[in-house]
This record gives structure tokens, C-alpha cells and sequence, in this order.
């Protein structure tokens, strides 16, 4: 059972790795130069029953892609090689990222969530106002059609790619300016009256290998209705560290990426002191930081099932646009 699952395991990584539908004979041929013996007849007996249990479908003559589903069990079976897999997967963004704050240009981490555009046309002022009460990460964001690929995604053919901007792509911009944040944990934060008041839950990112926004937005933990409604909710941040004698510079880099639209700091502490009863290291400040895939909450509150994934890929900046334009740039795939 375990070698019949293995070989699962290993089609489904070649069909991961395509950007379209893959035939029998090609996967065969992809197996065969990773070094497995696998015949183009073994290969369809296995392809018949991923596509049974949902984890492949059938396009016709052009051969099978892997579903969400598919994508889903890879990631469970990969489970005790990803341990801190999300810590090592943020420091690899930010140095693959090479956003240029000064010339405004260059790329930035986003996450990526896979969306009916008729779901999303019908949640679009909520959207909206999460972005206009300083409740995402900055005001910027895009979307990806059917086909088109961001990361290891690839858009289906019914659904759109709605990416924000992941909030990590502040650390890798503090980085190039002489500034390590550290990421500490992700968390529920309450609000009350607008302001931040308290984590309610929290999740260690050196002890998870999942993005901790994406577990509370799935689990339905979030509140973001009563956020925007009246002030009062659950919103996704999470709790960073910058070196003390770093603050001031902090302040003046989070004004100036408040003015392109990547501004994502919701409250900063004072060296060495507790910032909402979290204590921070010696000689550092702490600082909370918005979530990059809170818009997408509201969706999941109203019982929509959305696949996300955060840290999905990189992003020109250009291909950014304001939260504002989102309502008419979105009737395109309608």
C-alpha cells in the first residue's frame, strides 16, 4: 500500500509541475527521468484512480491536470518534510523579492486565493471596505485570469486568482534598507472601537507549515462583518520584532510605503516594553502588522469555500492597482 501510494505521489508531483494537461506517455516519460520505472499502461491505471477519488480530472484527448484536491494531498503527504517549512519558505520570498522602494518598481510577495468571479462580484464592497478601513495589507492589489500562473498555481479555466500583497513583503523591504524583522507569530486580534486591543489566538510561525491566517480564515475564527460594520471584530495580523534603535527609521519607511499603498503597520511598541501585553526580546520593539489575505475573510464568512494560499508567488509592482478600481477591473471575467 505504501509503494501503491508512492506512485500516486509521484504523478501527481509531475502533473503539479505542468502548466497545462499532461498525457500518459509524457508523464511516463517525465517519472522515468526522475527514475521511476513506470509503463504508460501503470501510468493510466493510476490516473483512473486519482481521477476517482478527485485528485485528477480528464480533459479530453489533451491528457489530466491535477484539482485542488490533488494539490491538497500532496501538501498533507509532504507533512514531516515541511516541518518549519513556513519559516524557511518567508525567508526565501524575501530574498528572492527585489522591490525597489526609492524607483517604485520591482517585485513583491502576495498570496493568492482561487475564486469564482460571481463570488466575488457579490462580496465586492465588503472587499472594499476591509481595504478603506486599513484592515488589509496596504490598498493594492490584482488578479490573475484563467490559464495564467502565479507560482505553482495555475488559474482554472471557472475561477479568477485574486492576489494581495502578502505582508511579508515588508520585511523584505526593511531588510534592503538595513532593518531584520523578525516574524514571531500570526494571530487573531481583536478590535474595539476600530483599535487594536488584544491577540485572542496566536500561532508560532517556526512551529507550523501552514500560513496561521489561512487556518483562521478557513476555521471561520474571523470577524471581519463586525470590523467594518461598527469597529468591533476578529481581524488577521500577526506580531513582528525590529531592533530597538531601528524605531525611528521604521516610522519614516512606513510613511513613505503608506504613500505607494503598501502601508501595513497597525501599531508600533517602545524599546523593550510589551506592545498588548505581548513582551518583546530585550532592546527591541515589537510591531503589529495587517494581514495580507484578510479581504478574502469576508468570502468565508458568508459560507464560501475559497482555496488560498498564502506566500503563493512574486508580482511586479506594476501589475498592482488600487482596491478602488477592483469593482471595474473585475467585470473583465464576468
Amino acid at each position: 500500500m505504501r509503494k501503491k501510494l508512492d506512485k500516486k505521489l509521484a504523478i501527481l508531483n509531475v502533473l503539479k509541475e505542468q502548466s497545462g494537461p499532461a498525457s500518459s506517455a509524457k508523464i511516463a516519460q517525465s517519472l522515468s527521468l526522475s527514475g521511476f520505472d513506470f509503463s504508460e499502461r501503470t501510468v493510466r491505471f493510476y490516473l483512473k484512480e486519482l481521477d476517482d477519488a478527485g485528485l485528477t480530472i480528464a480533459n479530453g484527448k489533451k491528457g489530466r491536470t491535477i484539482t485542488e484536491m490533488g494539490l491538497a494531498e500532496l501538501q498533507s503527504s509532504q507533512l514531516p518534510q515541511r516541518q518549519a517549512y513556513l519559516s524557511a519558505k518567508i525567508d526565501q520570498m524575501i530574498y528572492r523579492m527585489n522591490f525597489d522602494l526609492p524607483m517604485r518598481s520591482g517585485t513583491v510577495v502576495v498570496n493568492t486565493s482561487l475564486v469564482e468571479p460571481y463570488r466575488l462580484e457579490s462580496c465586492a464592497e465588503k472587499i472594499c471596505k476591509v481595504f478603506a478601513k486599513g484592515y488589509g495589507m496596504g490598498k493594492l492589489l490584482t488578479l490573475f485570469g484563467p490559464g495564467e500562473t502565479i507560482g505553482e498555481l495555475v488559474i482554472p479555466k471557472d475561477k479568477v486568482g485574486f492576489c494581495t500583497v502578502c505582508s511579508i513583503t515588508i520585511n523584505g523591504i526593511l531588510l534592503k534598507h538595513g532593518i531584520p524583522m523578525t516574524s514571531r507569530f500570526g494571530g487573531l486580534l481583536k478590535l474595539k472601537d476600530g483599535k487594536a486591543l488584544r491577540f485572542v489566538e496566536m500561532i508560532h510561525y517556526d512551529g507550523t507549515s501552514i500560513d496561521p491566517l489561512e487556518v483562521f480564515i478557513r476555521s471561520g475564527m474571523t470577524d471581519y462583518h463586525g470590523a467594518i460594520e461598527d469597529g468591533n471584530g476578529l481581524i488577521g495580523a500577526s506580531f513582528r520584532e525590529v531592533p530597538g534603535e531601528s524605531r525611528q527609521r521604521l516610522i519614516n519607511i512606513g510613511e513613505r510605503l503608506e504613500e505607494i499603498g503598501l502601508g501595513a503597520i497597525m501599531e508600533l511598541g517602545l524599546q523593550s516594553q510589551p506592545l498588548l501585553d505581548i513582551p518583546v526580546s530585550p532592546g527591541r520593539v515589537g510591531a503589529i502588522v495587517v494581514g495580507g489575505l484578510n479581504p478574502i475573510s469576508i468570502l468565508e464568512e458568508k459560507q464560501h469555500r475559497v482555496f488560498s494560499r498564502a506566500l503563493s508567488g512574486l508580482v511586479e509592482y506594476d501589475r498592482l492597482f488600487n482596491y478602488e478600481e477592483f469593482p471595474a477591473r473585475l467585470q473583465k471575467y464576468l
